[in-house]
């Protein structure tokens, strides 16, 4: 964790210096917790049941003299996403910034095996969560213009591997809804764009990616490894700063080290 924060201290954007950002299921796998605050945001992170990771994440940015505040909640759940929104917002005062970045597989099960249950789980983390969210910081974010940051997947392009079918539906869902909210938002001020992480060596494949499997998907990536929360990060910094990309709205970072080149 120490490295990923010292890589983004030596780097400067200075119009996110100030800035206030939530980020949504912040405790693993993309690590933008620590870039923003080394950029001089504050930063509520957002966890559901890694209480641990979370309070680890906070004490180190905390550590480097940034502000974090945590807020714990299941956004899948109806109307708890809407008090993760408001609880960081009203800590901080505002909201500049919101990473829709929740999200999983939560099982490889193929379509033939599904219960609707399962699919009903799938699709509110991964689909609901983000429009619910989105939803309730609009307010905040349209008061002084600010942006939106969705995290989909490769999967939304090429339909997902074994088993991942319905979590590739849902992250398609979050391309389509970010190119529709960046043309409904833009008149608030609102830069709505998105980053779809390839193969990346986080929580995510920990948990349901075999060895054999993951290095099966290695073999397919031209850059020939697998990608790291530090490749990812860059993305929504990018996007996140008006200097950088503040012509740039409705658009999707992939970032997959060449395994898809839409």
């Amino acid at each position: 964790m120490a490295s990923g924060l010292n890589i983004w201290q030596g780097i400067r954007i200075p119009d996110l210096d100030g800035k206030t950002v939530l980020i949504t299921g912040a405790s693993s796998g993309i690590g933008a917790a620590l870039a923003f605050s080394a950029q001089g945001a504050s930063v509520a992170i957002h966890y559901n049941e890694s209480r641990q990771a979370a309070t680890e994440l906070l004490a180190e940015v905390e550590a480097a003299g940034g502000k974090a505040v945590l807020v714990q909640g299941d956004v899948s759940a109806d109307g708890v996403t809407e008090r993760v929104v408001e609880g960081a917002a009203g800590h901080f005062g505002r909201l500049d910034g919101l990473i829709n970045n929740a999200g999983g597989m939560l099982g490889r099960i193929a379509t033939a095996e599904m219960s609707d249950a399962h699919y009903q789980r799938v699709m509110d983390l991964n689909a609901r969560s983000v429009l619910a969210a989105t939803r309730a910081a609009h307010p905040w974010l349209r008061k002084q213009g600010g942006f939106v940051i969705n995290t989909t997947s490769i999967a939304a392009r090429n339909g997902g591997g074994n088993g991942a079918i319905l979590y590739a539906a849902a992250k398609g869902f979050v391309s389509t809804i970010t190119r529709g909210h960046a043309k409904e938002f833009v008149g608030d001020g609102i830069r709505v764009n998105a980053v779809a992480p390839g193969i990346i060596a986080t929580p995510f494949h920990e948990r349901y990616t075999s060895p054999e499997m993951l290095d099966a998907q290695r073999r397919t990536v031209p850059m020939g490894r697998v990608g790291s929360p530090e490749d990812c990060v860059g993305a929504y910094l990018f996007l996140a700063s008006p200097a950088l990309s503040g012509y740039i709205t409705g658009q999707i970072i992939e970032v997959n080290g060449g395994q898809l080149m839409p």
